[in-house]
């Protein structure tokens, strides 16, 4: 089965309502060019706040379900695609995530995944506004197949590439906000290839771009085969990057390889110890 991956590179820089408006062209875009799962940028719509220090920015958010996803609903239905929107969401009155919602090609919401590792360092301050993730590592079982997320900081973790592996998926989709200034750009290649040989299915990961405040954020969005062989790369700017996944592989390399057969969780107790 083979399956068209649309990475929809594009500025999110600003108002709400033209950021949604941007989306939906470049979700439009993209499935007229055959793309069945459409993946947008991490909090794609908003100018990416995490870099400044202000409350006012908790009213950016909004629940799941809501309009993001209503309007996402009827676009999917529209144009039988799956979509997943990296929205900021907000559950009640004080507590609020970096989510991704996952709409099946009917409309149907089928989840939401939750950022699991919240970074502060000098340039993010995620921790002010996001509470870790609470829903472990779903894997959202779609029209065009079984689709695993991490988001952003989660992909310099493998522990979580591998239980997406384990419950399931073909397809891992990483949506990010790496600033070329960031120590994340020297590796985002290397760590993207590594979860698709170490998991043995397809890797997408998608980087924002252009400039928000003092940060550019320098897109080569890029995707891997369950080899680990580059499908293809984006450049720095706005693009509509299609990546064919042939599902099939994930069967011939597991068969090969023989990862999960072999594994020995018998070993890994340490793993899940609070250590150091």
């Amino acid at each position: 089965m083979a399956v068209r991956v649309g990475l929809l590179q594009v500025e999110c820089n600003r108002s709400r309502s033209e950021n949604l408006a941007r989306a939906e062209r470049a979700i439009r875009e993209a499935a007229s060019k055959g793309a069945q799962v459409m993946l947008l940028p991490e909090v794609f719509h908003e100018l990416f706040f995490i870099t400044d220090l202000d409350n006012k920015y908790f009213d950016a958010s909004e629940p799941i379900p809501g309009p993001i996803t209503e309007m996402m609903s009827k676009l999917a239905t529209e144009l039988s695609v799956v979509i997943v929107a990296p929205i900021y969401e907000s559950v009640g009155r004080s507590v609020y995530y970096n989510s991704a919602a996952v709409i099946d090609a009917d409309g149907q919401l089928l989840g939401v995944y939750r950022k699991n590792h919240i970074p502060l360092n000098t340039i993010f301050y995620e921790k002010l506004y996001f509470k870790p993730g609470n829903l472990g590592y779903p894997v959202f079982n779609t029209r065009y197949g079984k689709i695993g997320l991490l988001i952003c900081h989660d992909r310099h973790y493998p522990e979580g590439a591998r239980a997406l592996a384990l419950n399931g998926a073909e397809i891992l989709l990483v949506p990010s906000a790496t600033p070329d200034k960031s120590l994340s750009r020297k590796v985002w290649e290397k760590e993207l290839a590594g979860h698709a040989i170490f998991n043995e299915y397809f890797v997408c990961g998608l980087n924002r771009t252009g400039q928000e405040g003092k940060y550019y954020y320098y897109g080569h969005s890029v995707a891997f085969d369950p080899a680990g062989e580059m499908l293809g790369q984006a450049g720095d700017g706005e693009e509509i990057f299609l990546v064919d996944c042939d599902l099939d592989l994930v069967t011939q390399r597991r068969r090969a390889w023989q990862f999960f057969r072999d594994r020995r969780p018998d070993t890994y107790g340490i793993l899940t110890a609070l250590v150091p």
